[in-house]
């Protein structure tokens, strides 16, 4: 998320796609990325999931959350929840999500683990726009790191985590510029 915020900026979003970040919305009243969003200007909301009867119900007040930001695109960063699929209905084709594998391959959780264990050559990370399966959208962008023999998944995680910060920013960019 800081990296498409610092992208938006250096990189004039406002200017060059009419795009800024709005707001950044989170379900985990801790979470960095709204310290990060309230030290640069960012509108910062927090809603506890915890607090909701089902998910149905907190997806319905995380959409009335977004809509109030009038969001052209809404980007997963580091929102680790399954939306239900009212929530991914109601912003197709403006939604987009990173997932920690070279989609289509290890959809889902403890993808460095399972890679690892498959005896894979090589993992990423994939951007991709959401739809009501899980991680199974249109790829949008894609980075490969090789595994390393020594790597255990909290070193492969480490070295997928970086290649994300750098494709997130430009894949939002051209998607932007895609939706014009």
């Amino acid at each position: 998320m800081a990296a498409i915020v610092r992208a938006a900026a250096q990189d004039r979003w406002d200017q060059r796609f009419n795009a800024r970040v709005a707001a950044v919305v989170s379900n985990r009243s801790d979470a960095q990325g709204l310290a990060f969003a309230k030290e640069n200007g960012i509108a910062a909301v927090a809603l506890d999931h915890k607090t909701f009867a089902t998910r149905e119900d907190f997806d319905t007040a995380l959409m009335f959350e977004i809509d109030k930001f009038s969001p052209c695109l809404v980007v997963l960063a580091g929102f680790m929840r399954i939306l239900t699929p009212a929530f991914v209905q109601h912003y197709a084709g403006r939604l987009l999500n990173i997932h920690p594998s070279l989609l289509p391959a290890f959809p889902g959780l403890k993808t460095h683990q399972r890679a690892l264990d498959a005896g894979c050559q090589f993992a990423g990370a994939t951007v991709h726009q959401v739809t009501t399966e899980l991680d199974h959208g249109h790829i949008l962008a894609q980075a490969v790191v090789p595994i390393l023999p020594t790597d255990t998944a909290a070193s492969l995680a480490a070295r997928v985590l970086s290649q994300e910060h750098l494709i997130y920013p430009p894949a939002v960019a051209r998607f932007l510029t895609s939706t014009d």
